[in-house]
């Protein structure tokens, strides 16, 4: 790394740095960008991470991101409930959700099932899903996780635990290559994959 004349800017450099992809270089670039902004503009950006951070919600439902309670898809009475698309992330509703095909629920994991790292279903959105299941309110639950190793176990456990509870399981169709992830896909074939679903067979 080079030579930074400054603690304060170093100490910022450092704290951009641990964000996902932003290196050391590319976190200098972004911090002095930052100092060559008004006050007033700087204030609102670091007071809207503070605000995320203390007032951001996990939808008590679906368990996605909310400013409430309930998130805003769980709250569209002209969503079809009955009908609940299962992701890993929030990252995957939003990519779905910009295909602008899909008018159901969503179900948020928060990871997949990946022994290797010690992951396991309980350490996932699981029960809250049970909960959804067990009220009789759901005909379909869709897979829609990343076609690798670790979506592949998470949808056989799911498909195991639900397979009695629920008229029908499907998964997105393959039109996602096995070892991508959902959220790089691009929308025509993310949309595609969601119409052109099929029955899961474990």
């Amino acid at each position: 790394m080079e030579y930074i004349p400054s603690k304060l800017l170093s100490n910022a450099v450092d704290q951009f740095s641990r964000l996902p992809g932003i290196g050391k270089k590319t976190a200098l670039r972004l911090v002095l960008d930052v100092i060559k902004r008004d006050k007033k503009t700087v204030e609102n950006f670091a007071n809207s991470i503070v605000d995320l951070k203390k007032n951001i919600k996990s939808c008590k439902i679906c368990c996605n991101l909310s400013d409430e309670e309930t998130c805003l898809i769980c709250q569209n009475q002209s969503r079809k409930h009955s009908i609940v698309c299962i992701v890993e992330n929030i990252r995957d509703v939003i990519a779905i959700e910009q295909t602008g095909t899909f008018n159901g629920v969503y179900h948020v994991l928060g990871g997949l099932i990946s022994p290797v790292d010690g992951i396991g279903p309980t350490d996932l959105n699981i029960e809250e899903l049970k909960e959804r299941v067990m009220q009789g309110n759901i005909e379909e639950l869709i897979f829609a996780l990343s076609a690798n190793m670790e979506g592949e176990t998470t949808c056989f456990y799911l498909s195991r635990l639900f397979k009695d509870k629920v008229n029908k399981i499907s998964q997105i169709a393959r039109g996602v290559a096995f070892g991508g992830d959902l959220e790089y896909t691009d929308e025509v074939t993310l949309a595609r994959s969601i119409e052109a679903r099929t029955v899961y067979n474990a």
